[in-house]
């Protein structure tokens, strides 16, 4: 599968689906968009969500760089297999299951969404979302400032959203641990409107697994930096 699109007449990007997978020792499969065209901007895409794939399956303290998908791979097989031999009484085989899609593509941004799960023997497997937005000019990545004029405004209306999602009529302290209001780590982008998700431990507990809805664009085109 490929998408190609016109980012500018400058620049033109294609995106390919690269996959990886692995089932002699760990379950592994890895899905996500790989950039071609642009030398400089594909690059720059690319390292960052190859970057990421390769610290979602790091079971280190020290985040990665520069190393391949494919080394990665070996080194979470290695893991596991220490594991198998410090624990042979286990049976369960560990997993990571990496998928990546774009969500939503523009003149002025690329959303890549990335869903990662992996099971290494816990109590249950982790399930984390990344949303990641790419200027097409630069293969940088937005900031929040950058995309938002003003994310307090913003902050409100999902606040507003949220305790309706939740049901709940709970503090934010409550609901974030002590905390004010949170944004979530990322935040992404869709034909419909803007992708607010929270994943397990950003907020409430375990249980309520991922929390995700959309906010129409007409409900905050006036904080919308980018259109």
């Amino acid at each position: 599968m490929s998408l190609v699109f016109s980012c500018s007449e400058e620049i033109k990007i294609e995106f390919k689906e690269d996959h990886f997978e692995a089932s002699k020792d760990a379950e592994i499969s890895i899905n996500y968009p790989k950039a071609e065209g642009d030398n400089a901007v594909s690059e720059l895409i690319n390292t960052t969500i190859q970057n990421y794939i390769v610290n979602q399956m790091n079971l280190g303290e020290d985040s990665l760089t520069n190393l391949s998908i494919g080394d990665a791979i070996k080194r979470f097989n290695a893991d596991f297999v220490s594991f198998k031999t410090d624990f042979p009484e286990s049976s369960q085989k560990w997993e990571a299951f990496i998928d990546g899609e774009i969500t939503y593509r523009s003149t002025e941004i690329i959303c890549i969404a990335i869903n990662s799960y992996l099971d290494t023997g816990g109590a249950h497997g982790n399930t984390n979302i990344t949303f990641f937005n790419f200027n097409p000019q630069t293969g940088k990545l937005y900031s929040k400032t950058e995309l938002f004029n003003t994310i307090d405004a913003l902050s409100e209306i999902i606040a507003k959203q949220l305790k309706e999602e939740l049901k709940s009529d709970v503090s934010m302290e409550a609901i974030f641990f002590g905390k004010d209001f949170q944004l979530p780590e990322s935040l992404g982008f869709s034909d419909e409107g803007l992708i607010v998700l929270y994943n397990p431990y950003e907020i409430a507990s375990y249980s309520q697994g991922i929390i995700e809805f959309t906010i129409p664009y007409e409900d905050i085109s006036s904080y919308l930096n980018k259109h």
